[in-house]
């Protein structure tokens, strides 16, 4: 009787176990993630004190060499952000202004790339990752591109193609250097968009992180800044409601970048 008993509690336990665990992998199979990049940090403008006074696990990208960049990766780091170096690189079109300074230009030599994407990593404390800003340009440009990701690699930095050209050779090379590596799927924003508009984009992010698994997308804070985040706000329970989580870049990723993001998946 001792032994039917047993092995009637230890089949009870096992049951028990099985579906728990079957539950477990059903809810996090449900659960599809969306990062967003919110480029052009390091400078005073706006939408800046928006999102870091908020708990929208953004991914911050910070220009380099600006007025502010050094301050506000402290800032958002101590806040809880990750962080990615908003590297500027020469376009095909667009104003020389735009560029910001140091910036990664074809007449540079390989020994002068390295020099200024190092320069940019001191610049920007705390960054795990690098994306570019502009660069149509320079992101086909293989003999730099591969000097950037070298430099990359060396500091243990995953790499995001901001998608400026379809020609890019970011993708590609760092394949081959094996680097942490992945491209922008949609826009939020531009110079001209609206809450609205932003709004409209992010329910395009979440169709696409639900047929693919994950998505990636990028805003800007700038002269629309405030719209950006008002837009991004807004639809942010229609992601609840669908279970995309909004993550920090590298949860996208498998890669020993440290995932401790304790301000923003530990509940209230």
């Amino acid at each position: 009787m001792r032994r039917v008993c047993l092995g009637l509690f230890m089949m009870i336990t096992m049951t028990v176990f099985f579906f728990s665990t079957c539950d477990s992998k059903i809810e996090a199979a449900d659960i599809t993630h969306a990062a967003i990049i919110i480029d052009d940090f390091g400078g005073e403008v706006k939408g800046v004190d928006s999102f870091l006074n908020s708990n929208i696990p953004i991914t911050v990208a910070i220009m380099p060499f600006l007025e502010q960049s050094e301050e506000q990766a402290k800032r958002a780091h101590a806040a809880g952000f990750e962080i990615i170096i908003h590297l500027p690189m020469e376009p095909r079109q667009g104003k020389a202004s735009w560029l910001g300074p140091n910036a990664i230009t074809s007449d540079l030599s390989n020994d002068e790339v390295r020099r200024r994407v190092i320069q940019a990593i001191e610049n920007v404390p705390h960054a795990k990752g690098i994306n570019n800003h502009m660069g149509s340009k320079i992101v086909e440009d293989e003999r730099i591109i591969r000097v950037v990701l070298e430099v990359a690699k060396e500091h243990g930095l995953y790499v995001i193609d901001s998608g400026t050209s379809s020609k890019s050779v970011i993708p590609e090379l760092s394949s081959e250097m094996n680097i942490p590596t992945s491209s922008r799927d949609i826009f939020l924003d531009d110079t001209l968009s609206s809450r609205q508009y932003v709004t409209k984009q992010m329910m395009a992010l979440l169709k696409m992180a639900q047929k693919n698994g994950q998505a990636i997308a990028i805003g800007h804070v700038g002269i629309k800044g405030e719209e950006t985040f008002a837009g991004i706000s807004n639809a942010l329970k229609q992601f609840k409601d669908n279970n995309v989580e909004i993550v920090p870049m590298s949860y996208l990723f498998n890669t020993s970048v440290e995932k401790d993001h304790s301000r923003f998946w530990q509940p209230n």
